[in-house]
């Protein structure tokens, strides 16, 4: 699959033209008769969320079966009615009307039987990863909520991130709706390593670790990745979850080398 969607530092997507990526890339997927979920980001992220969900039901109602939504919480607490409403733009009470017939997911790490086991990173994948700095087995659980829906979406912002170098992309997946052994390895891995030598840095090997263990996961997976400039949006490109999400971090590296130059200045 080609990527769908445009971005440059000097200019920002329209409203129009993020219409014409989410519908070309609905399109592509030939969603009709099939169930989708979308994996999105909570309240510590920014990014056009409400519009660009509203879109995105607009474009599957009355071809998708079923299309719902599943908070990628990591570790951080879930989130309430009336805070996902706000995280939708929605007015509280409000969401069966904007959304209606989509439910909306927390991820619950800590509960066991919201998990689905899909392997394992074995001892040598972890030390070749990790440049010799660990060498043990790491179990992979994510939310089993995915394994129920023919297509899932992730949707969210690529931006410097200190513990995997740039977020977004498979990171969704792990931390976003893992289990605690993915998840406290990719921390452990990212403190070691030291954040000044990871964040703003495309491949690191927590970026290794992360993509190692969303290639376990046997579903039809694609990825909505935006580069968000100050209140505006620089990029939004769709396809395979690797692919996607390698468009938003070189432009996203970009703007932020323009930003870094401004300050230094």
């Amino acid at each position: 699959m080609n990527i769908i969607g445009c971005g440059a530092s000097g200019a920002n997507v329209t409203a129009q033209q993020m219409q014409e990526i989410i519908a070309s890339a609905v399109a592509s997927l030939n969603v009709a008769g099939k169930s989708v979920l979308a994996i999105i980001p909570d309240h510590t992220r920014t990014c056009p969320l409400p519009q660009f969900m509203r879109t995105l039901h607009g474009c599957l109602a009355g071809k998708a079966t079923k299309f719902d939504m599943l908070v990628a919480l990591g570790t951080h607490p879930p989130m309430s009615e009336v805070q996902i409403d706000s995280l939708l733009g929605v007015g509280p009470g409000t969401r069966g009307q904007v959304f209606p017939g989509v439910r909306v997911f927390n991820h619950r790490w800590k509960e066991p039987g919201e998990l689905a086991h899909v392997g394992s990173l074995t001892a040598a994948q972890v030390r070749e990863i990790s440049g010799g700095l660990f060498a043990m087995d790491v179990e992979v659980t994510v939310n089993k909520l995915i394994f129920d829906y023919d297509i899932v979406l992730v949707v969210g912002p690529v931006f410097p991130h200190e513990v995997v170098g740039f977020s977004g992309g498979s990171k969704y997946f792990f931390p976003g709706i893992s289990g605690a052994e993915l998840l406290n390895f990719f921390h452990w891995l990212g403190a070691v390593i030291t954040n000044p030598r990871i964040i703003g840095t495309k491949y690191t090997p927590v970026r290794a670790t992360v993509d190692a263990a969303a290639d376990l996961l046997k579903i039809n997976k694609y990825a909505f990745c935006m580069v968000v400039k100050g209140h505006d949006l620089a990029g939004l490109y769709f396809g395979q979850v690797k692919d996607a999400w390698y468009a938003a971090a070189d432009l996203s590296d970009k703007l932020n080398v323009i930003y870094l130059e401004k300050t230094y200045k």
